[in-house]
């Protein structure tokens, strides 16, 4: 069986839709929980999938939140192996950083339901599969394209959506993973956020609710597409 293994900041910040993708093509999934599980013993070597998801915390707050030195160490390491790497939202922000690349407040927050804007490259990608359908977003950071990385999406508030590297690493800056049937767990976890946003939750919840069957559908067939093309890969040695 295969397996992936996913780095969780937040519980309900977790897999959402891409996880039953993920068992239906033979993965076992295993959780590890950055803010309390011993990153330094993860072996990621052996996963076939190494997946870092999101959180509410920066990928440059290592003095407030120590063990990102230690997911940042384990993320070069999968960099390095040249193995399937899926960064979401803080997830992505931590793989720029590792590659060298700026992270940053954006000041503004992006919350809400919106498409992305493909780049032509982005448009040759499995991201092609979403069309026109929107996306949510959930950050006030951001990060700059890392040196021989493909930018592949934005929008109008972050220029910088997702970037690929050789197939392999997929960064996205939106939550393509959140299933808009659960949006009610986001609303609650970030009620302060979104108070200090001054973003109404009903409206939020209202999004959701007109996209509960096209995002996760257009979601899945981009996870689908990726994933393809990570399988029939041939197998990439250490670089």
């Amino acid at each position: 069986m295969k397996t992936a293994i996913a780095i969780r900041h937040l519980d309900f910040e977790d897999l959402g839709t891409l996880e039953q993708l993920l068992a239906e093509r033979g993965y076992a999934v295993r959780y590890q929980d950055a803010p309390t599980d011993d990153l330094r013993t993860v072996d990621t070597a052996s996963a076939d999938l190494l997946v870092v998801l999101g959180g509410p915390i920066g990928a440059f707050d290592e003095a407030l939140y120590p063990f990102i030195e230690d997911e940042l160490a384990l993320i070069r390491q999968r960099l390095d192996s040249r193995r399937p790497l899926l960064g979401i939202c803080l997830g992505a922000q931590l793989i720029a950083r590792a590659l060298g690349a700026d992270v940053a407040s954006m000041g503004v927050k992006e919350i809400g339901f919106a498409p992305l804007t493909l780049t032509p490259e982005g448009e040759a990608s499995p991201l092609a599969a979403l069309g026109q359908v929107p996306v949510l977003h959930w950050h006030g950071d951001r990060f700059d394209i890392p040196a021989g990385a493909t930018r592949l999406a934005g929008t109008a508030i972050c220029a910088n959506q997702a970037f690929s590297i050789d197939g392999h690493v997929l960064a996205l800056q939106c939550h393509l993973e959140a299933d808009p049937r659960r949006i009610e767990r986001w609303l609650v976890g970030h009620a302060c956020e979104l108070a200090q946003a001054g973003i109404d939750p009903r409206a939020l919840r209202a999004e959701a609710h007109a996209l509960q069957s096209d995002l996760p559908l257009a979601a899945r067939a981009v996870f689908d597409a990726w994933l393809d093309g990570i399988e029939t890969a041939p197998p990439r040695g250490a670089s």
